[in-house]
């Protein structure tokens, strides 16, 4: 085989694999997020229900409502609102928590479901869906329970 069609061949595999891989990454990089709110919830409890699944069993609590490859469990919990405040991005954080309880549910809204907090006080029993990111747990170095993270969520009803 001559020198030119060696180069040409090689070419043509050079340039057929740079298309093919900035195809993939403009797929992944435009690819739409997941619409949370329009998604069928897969579990509905109480924030004192999946504070105690984890507390109790965090392998088995993960299993149940993590999955490795981001599309963790949509979950709809309900409990009293204990705490709202507002974090560096401009989403309302509320977290639900019951006095009894040793940690509770910090669910993180978007700039889209923000304004849907209005009315909400500390004190209410509301309802809200969201996607999963984190359980609780107890950290013994700083002898403190964590909350569950709840992602891209909304409220559902004020109860």
């Amino acid at each position: 085989m001559n020198k030119k069609k060696i180069f040409k061949i090689a070419g043509i595999t050079a340039i057929a694999g740079i298309l093919i891989g900035a195809s993939v990454f403009l797929y992944m990089f435009f690819m739409p997020h997941r619409d949370v709110q329009a998604t069928k919830t897969d579990f509905t409890l109480t924030s004192s229900e999946i504070v105690m699944e984890y507390l109790t069993d965090n392998n088995t609590a993960n299993e149940k409502y993590l999955a490795e490859d981001g599309e963790s469990k949509v979950l709809e919990v309900s409990g009293m609102v204990s705490k709202i405040s507002e974090d560096f991005n401009g989403q309302k954080v509320i977290l639900l928590k019951y006095p009894q309880d040793k940690a509770g549910v910090s669910a993180t809204f978007t700039p889209q479901t923000n304004n849907n907090l209005k009315g909400v006080v500390v004190g209410q029993n509301i309802t809200v869906k969201g996607v999963i990111r984190a359980g609780a747990s107890y950290d013994e170095d700083l002898e403190l329970y964590e909350n569950v993270i709840l992602d891209k969520s909304d409220l559902i009803k004020i109860n």
